[in-house]
C-alpha cells in the first residue's frame, strides 16, 4: 500500500513523471555539470516539499518521477525546477552560456 500524503480535507499520493531535454540535445550533462544539477535538483524539490522517488540524468536528457503535494501545479513544479537550475548552472559554468546563447 502506497504512503499517503494527508491535508486537512484531503488525501492524496500525486506523482509526476518530468523528462526535459537540453537545447538542440546537446551532450552537456555530465561530470561535474551532471553533479551538481543532482544537488540543485534535490534542493528544489526539498525546498518545495517535494520528494524524489526515481531520477537520471543523461548527457541530454532528464528523468524524475515525483512525489508532490496537491498545492503544486505540474507546469509550476516545471516551471521552478527547470528555471532555477538553469540559472544557477549557467552562472557557475559560462561556457554553457557561450554555447547556448552566444
Amino acid at each position: 500500500m502506497a504512503e499517503y500524503r494527508k491535508g486537512s480535507h484531503t488525501i492524496h499520493d500525486i506523482k509526476y513523471h518530468f523528462v526535459w531535454i537540453t537545447k538542440c540535445r546537446y551532450h552537456v550533462l555530465k561530470g561535474p555539470i551532471a553533479h551538481r544539477l543532482r544537488e540543485l535538483l534535490r534542493q528544489g524539490c526539498e525546498s518545495r516539499g517535494m520528494t524524489i522517488i526515481k531520477g537520471a540524468i543523461r548527457p541530454d536528457h532528464v528523468h524524475l518521477l515525483i512525489a508532490c503535494p496537491s498545492q503544486l501545479s505540474p507546469s509550476k513544479i516545471a516551471q521552478y525546477l527547470k528555471g532555477r537550475s538553469s540559472r544557477l548552472i549557467q552562472d557557475e559554468f559560462p561556457k554553457l552560456k557561450q554555447r547556448y546563447w552566444g
